[in-house]
């Protein structure tokens, strides 16, 4: 049986990052540590890592001293900072969050507190005017411009992720499904779908979508702890024709998302999406185009002005929930040894949005919470 030093499940966003983070610590104490992703796709980042907004997020939603607001602020400027010094295809592009009535006016305020709050110093209360003169095809009776908001692209990052890794003596194996997994004699024996065995003293549990039902399949681990997967799909929609605006525009979020909103990619694209879509199969990546109609109503709440006709399917994403659509949305979920009873084990569940954006900050705390074990 092969033994290897840490082995993290999945080559996701989050899981490159993790890898790339264990490799580069593993590194400082192991002369020949080795450390594997293993990936069931062909692969980096097929699902979840592929299908989103590619938004750098500012931390301005979540509740105060969530996981997600925690890492989200932190991660926010580790990406930054990270793309800057490599180079990497980004921009701080801003977004403005707008109300179309009085009670989403109200509710302003209180998005701005709750900003505060995680440490989001930088918002803007803008009136109808001023928002208008930033982007005068907008319709609102008022807003907040968020200035740290940006944009990236996902894959040149994960590419980046990747290839750091490898510097640091990692090596990804695709086409390699974990299946199984058992803590023998002080390392974790890790099953994957070919039948092939191998250890290691620390395994990381990134497999995004799966994670939860993979989590359930280690031995030894305490089931009545670990969450349940939920998928949400979400669905975006391509405007045909120039970007009327050069910001991203958010409605006020909704219960399960942050509404269909404007994004724009790097090449000038115009995104709308996604929308919550709770589903049973995660793999079903198919967009219906009459859900367009849905979008059409939601978008002219903040731009009477989209053209009949402009809007075709783009693609799909599927959040990995760990709450169902009747509950509030779950937290980010880090599950070690005091929760499931495996030592070197630690697993990530509902890494939905802000996934991308706290990535960095993710991969610190899971090499933190390793070198305790």
């Amino acid at each position: 049986m092969d033994q290897v030093s840490a082995v993290v499940i999945g080559a996701g966003v989050v899981g490159l990052a993790v890898a790339r983070a264990v490799a580069i610590e593993l590194a400082k104490t192991e002369k020949d540590a080795t450390v594997l992703i293993l990936e069931r796709a062909s692969g980096i980042g097929t699902q979840t890592s592929s299908r989103n907004s590619e938004v750098i997020h500012a931390g301005i939603y979540y509740p105060k001293n969530s996981l997600k607001a925690r890492f989200c602020v932190e991660g926010r400027n580790l990406l930054y900072s990270y793309l800057q010094d490599r180079g990497l295809p980004h921009k701080r592009i801003g977004k403005l969050i707008v109300a179309t009535n009085a009670v989403q006016d109200q509710m302003l305020y209180s998005i701005n507190e709750k900003a505060q709050a995680n440490g989001v110093s930088d918002l803007q209360f803008l009136t109808k005017s001023q928002a208008l003169a930033l982007e005068p095809q907008l319709s609102c009776t008022s807003a907040i411009l968020s200035p740290s908001t940006g944009i990236l692209d996902t894959h040149s990052y994960m590419l980046s992720l990747q290839g750091d890794f490898e510097n640091a003596g990692g090596s990804v194996v695709f086409q390699t499904e974990v299946v199984a997994a058992e803590r023998i004699e002080g390392a974790i024996e890790l099953q994957t779908s070919a039948g092939d065995r191998l250890s290691a003293k620390w395994v990381v549990n990134c497999s995004g979508l799966k994670a939860p039902l993979l989590a359930k399949s280690f031995k030894g681990s305490e089931l009545s702890r670990l969450p349940s997967a939920h998928y949400a799909k979400g669905n975006y929609f391509l405007l045909q024709g120039k970007s009327p605006f050069n910001r991203l525009i958010y409605p006020v979020p909704e219960a399960a998302g942050l509404g269909v909103h404007l994004t724009l990619d790097l090449g000038g694209q115009v995104k709308f999406g996604p929308d919550v879509e709770w589903v049973v199969d995660p793999d079903n990546l198919n967009v219906d185009p009459m859900r367009g109609e849905l979008f059409y109503s939601a978008v002219r709440t903040y731009w009477p002005g989209l053209p009949g006709g402009s809007l075709i399917p783009g693609y799909a994403g599927v959040r990995p929930k760990i709450n169902n659509e009747n509950e509030a949305s779950a937290d980010f979920a880090i599950s070690g040894p005091e929760e499931h009873n495996v030592p070197g084990l630690i697993h990530l569940f509902g890494i939905e949005s802000p996934g991308i954006t706290s990535s960095l900050a993710l991969a610190n705390e899971v090499v933190n919470r390793l070198k305790q074990n």
